[in-house]
């Protein structure tokens, strides 16, 4: 394992918001202008460097990962040395101004590979937390910190819901929150799919091409092809890109170097989804880049999607090593799987 690099496991927040005026729910934080937007990065430490949109949400693509603003939603995600709390004060400030309050708040991440590395407020969670505590109205009460041990001492997931009284999560046993969020962390990747993400010297492209190349190249793609993506590719190494689909989106985040090697997968969905389909989506994600280490933390207020994980991944040589489970006020259940490769080849 080397001892410094580019840290690849991103720090992940996001935050709900309500509001009494119809027309703010039809366009809400998306009023917001890209200066205000630059404004938030600037004090994360990072920058936009492409973009996509449609009727439903905003998609950008940032020097560190990504960034997705709906109406009443913003996720942003970033990896590297970012200060990504340091978003929060500013984006409740500028919802507030478009008359939008703050009602609920989700901070994830996993270990990372370089904790010595990170500045304040992420030098450790407890700092986090106490941070975010301070940031946050007193108005979302329903507060709960965790983090969710594996067998591994390299993966683990540190989650902090904090909610005001009507987000929390109660799900009525024929009325389940149908949606899910399922955060993939893969680590070790295989040594000559991961080289896919290393540009040529003095290749003559730009971000946008390159990228589009290594989509193309790696099978990313295919993962979901009803998806528009967003894709660029990093000087001279490393990958990110945002798909967007109706209203749903996925991103996928690549730090190839060899001892500290990388890769992010998330998607959202929904539980009526046909079941086939996130099988088949675990099972591309997997086989783009076949990591000897892997993680899977899904989120959702009912049960049914979490089982499929073992029974998509298990045939592709990776075993289940550890699964715990965890309720949350404002989140419902989140399940933290791990997988080691079985034997590597």
């Amino acid at each position: 394992m080397a001892e410094s690099g580019f840290e690849g496991f991103e720090k992940r927040l996001e935050l709900h918001f309500f509001g009494d005026d119809p027309v703010i729910h039809d366009m809400g934080l998306r009023l917001l202008d890209f200066d205000s937007l630059q404004e938030v990065l600037d004090a994360v430490q990072c920058t936009v460097v492409s973009a996509v949109g449609n009727q439903y949400f905003d998609a950008y693509v940032l020097s560190e990962s990504s960034l997705f603003v709906y109406p009443t939603k913003i996720i942003i995600k970033t990896c590297g040395t970012t200060q990504l709390l340091k978003s929060v004060r500013p984006l409740i400030n500028y919802a507030h101004d478009l008359g939008l309050t703050i009602c609920s708040c989700r901070y994830t991440r996993g270990n990372f590979i370089f904790p010595k590395s990170q500045p304040f407020p992420h030098t450790s969670f407890k700092e986090e937390i106490i941070y975010l505590e301070d940031k946050l109205p007193i108005t979302l009460c329903y507060r709960k910190a965790t983090v969710m041990p594996s067998k591994m001492t390299s993966h683990a997931w540190h989650v902090f819901t904090a909610c005001d009284q009507t987000q929390v999560v109660t799900p009525l046993p024929n009325m389940p929150d149908i949606a899910f969020t399922m955060e993939i962390c893969m680590t070790d990747l295989d040594r000559v799919l991961a080289r896919k993400f290393f540009r040529r010297p003095n290749d003559g492209k730009n971000g946008d091409t390159a990228g589009k190349e290594m989509t193309d190249l790696t099978g990313i793609g295919d993962i979901n092809p009803g998806a528009i993506i967003c894709d660029f590719a990093f000087d001279p190494c490393g990958y990110s890109m945002n798909g967007i689909d109706g209203d749903r989106y996925s991103t996928i985040h690549v730090t190839p170097e060899d001892g500290y090697s990388y890769a992010s997968y998330e998607c959202v969905g929904s539980v009526y989804d046909d079941q086939d389909d996130i099988v088949q989506m675990l099972k591309k994600v997997v086989q783009v880049f076949r990591p000897a280490t892997m993680s899977v933390s899904t989120t959702c207020a009912s049960h049914e999607v979490w089982t499929r994980v073992a029974h998509a991944i298990e045939p592709l040589g990776l075993k289940c090593r550890s699964c715990i489970m965890d309720e949350f006020p404002s989140a419902g259940t989140v399940v933290f799987q791990t997988f080691t490769a079985a034997r590597r080849k």
